[in-house]
């Protein structure tokens, strides 16, 4: 017989257990936040990370006045707008310098290029077909180069490529690609049907497309729900791949956000290649969000080895739905993905609903044990946010701007002017004592293809030498969702770690082998220890 006390805790305990099955899944929570600067003066729409450890960012010339003056009464031609639409943040000091950009920026793309000059391209109206280098120093300013490009850029997508150039893809309206530099004043920008194919009427859903190099030189195109391999030097699909499930958009402006996941190189191989695609907004919303109607976001990924000879999408449910997330990738081999919104589309007032937490995926778990919820922010982060990776491992985050001026009152997601710093859990102060240290090569090193590299490091705590990898990355250009040239390397280093000293170590990895599975330039290196990822060196991969 049970006594009324026990009945009463019978009951209360079968209560909470019908409650819990209930409940949603809540993974742990990990990784913090911290405002930088609470104004760099100008929304912070495009990002580019340079090889002395400053952004580059900038908005668009024609939002109105912004809040960073030009330096010394400057103000642009023909123009009442002496302010600035640029700024270069120095990661060290936390300080910003600005900037003078002559034509409209907006919705651009750029590419880091290997002796270190950021080349961005395009724009709107006057920045069409406009080519703008930026050379990093303490007086530095941008240099813009008239019809720098053969057709109209709006939108586009760049890529470096092995030999040292640049290629820039579509647009809006632009059906097309080209190269920067050209070759000669007559190259061509020849026709892509691809972008035809894959045009919504009226909506597009192919803009800023998902570009990877493939180690055999070609390159993996995803525009809106499918993908090509792409031989650019004969304008030839090499491959087909076949629809993502369910055939959701997946570009701008139905926009989700793409990484090519790491690639780990054995013997002078990387053999296995695979694609992440994440979130977006399902087909119509774009239009239903114009009408006042806002549809939850696409809480899915799909995977696909793309080097499979019968490649199939797997897919994946995130935590959290969302769409004008950003997907990078950690030093460690982890994916973040951050910012962006729970409903709505891309554009102006279309998204609704920010999501404020990001969640990271790790590819080696097993499917369904891949995703952890992290730490919220306080800031939305929705249409013309931005994030990139720092060499200290944290990631710098900005921008939010869904108005076509600088708006900061009386509407849902005012104008963001401010900076913040993700710093994902590998940075907590109890992983300290795991953290190793690079002693050498020095920052700045030169590395050369197949070659051997030496490197030494220090961990004040216990080691496993067998959970030791050492890793290459690409600093990327982030706009509108998309993370342009984003490259994370696993160096072949045969289990060559070793003790050399008290609490110092050596490791022996093999250089990239190619400009095809490494364009030449500038990567940060790191080595990571049970997950656990040094401050970066920059290194120079030369040909």
């Amino acid at each position: 017989m049970i006594s009324f006390s026990s009945s009463f805790l019978y009951h209360h305990l079968l209560f909470f257990i019908l409650l819990l099955l209930q409940a949603p899944p809540c993974p742990a929570a990990g990784g913090s936040w911290s405002v930088l600067l609470p104004s760099i003066g100008i929304s912070a729409m495009h990002m580019q990370l340079l090889p002395n450890d400053r952004v580059v960012m900038y908005d668009r010339t024609d939002f109105g006045v912004s809040n960073m003056s030009l330096p010394n009464g400057k103000c642009r031609p023909n123009s009442t707008d002496c302010s600035a639409h640029s700024v270069e943040y120095d990661v060290v000091s936390n300080t910003v310098r600005p900037l003078m950009v002559l034509t409209n920026v907006w919705c651009s793309s750029g590419t880091l290029m290997p002796d270190g000059t950021l080349v961005q391209t395009g724009g709107w109206d006057d920045g069409y077909r406009r080519v703008r280098t930026y050379k990093s120093c303490g007086t530095c300013d941008w240099n813009e180069i008239p019809n720098g490009l053969s057709k109209q850029r709006w939108y586009a997508t760049n890529h470096l490529l092995p030999d040292g150039r640049q290629i820039i893809i579509g647009g809006r309206q632009a059906f097309n690609y080209e190269f920067y530099p050209k070759k000669s004043a007559t190259e061509n920008s020849p026709s892509f049907p691809f972008l035809v194919q894959t045009n919504d009427p009226n909506v597009e859903n192919n803009l800023y497309p998902f570009v990877f190099l493939y180690p055999d030189g070609n390159l993996f195109v995803f525009a809106n729900n499918r993908a090509i391999l792409f031989d650019y030097s004969k304008n030839q699909v090499v491959k087909t791949y076949p629809t993502i499930p369910g055939g959701q958009p997946r570009n701008y402006p139905s926009t989700g956000s793409a990484v090519l996941l790491p690639l780990r190189i054995k013997k002078g191989v990387a053999d296995a290649l695979e694609v992440l695609v994440c979130g977006g907004a399902p087909t119509g919303a774009f239009v239903n969000a114009n009408n006042g109607k806002f549809d939850g976001a696409l809480d899915t990924c799909g995977r696909i080895k793309i080097s499979d000879p019968n490649p199939q999408w797997v897919m994946e449910t995130m935590p959290l739905a969302r769409v004008m997330g950003d997907m990078l990738l950690l030093p460690n081999g982890h994916v973040l993905i951050i910012n962006g919104a729970s409903a709505g589309a891309a554009g102006w007032e279309l998204g609704r609903n920010p999501v404020l937490s990001p969640v990271t995926y790790t590819p080696d778990n097993q499917i369904g044990s891949r995703f952890e919820v992290q730490n919220p922010s306080t800031i939305p982060r929705v249409y013309h946010s931005t994030a990139v990776m720092l060499r200290d491992g944290r990631v710098l985050v900005g921008g939010s701007n869904p108005h076509d001026k600088y708006v900061f009152t009386n509407v849902l997601y005012p104008t963001e002017l401010s900076l913040e710093a993700f710093s994902p859990s590998y940075l907590d102060s109890n992983s300290s004592s795991l953290r190793p240290r690079i002693i050498s090569p020095k920052t700045k090193s030169d590395i050369r293809y197949g070659k051997r590299v030496a490197i030494t490091f220090t961990v004040s705590g216990p080691v496993d030498l067998k959970l030791v990898t050492v890793t290459l990355m690409s600093p990327s250009f982030n706009t509108h969702s998309f993370s342009m040239n984003q490259r994370l390397l696993v160096l072949d280093s045969a289990n060559s770690a070793k003790a050399v000293g008290k609490s110092t170590y050596k490791v022996g990895v093999v250089a990239p082998p190619s400009g095809n599975i490494a364009p030449a330039g500038n990567y940060m290196l790191f080595v990571v220890h049970k997950d656990i990822p040094s401050p970066g060196i920059w290194v120079q991969i030369r040909r």
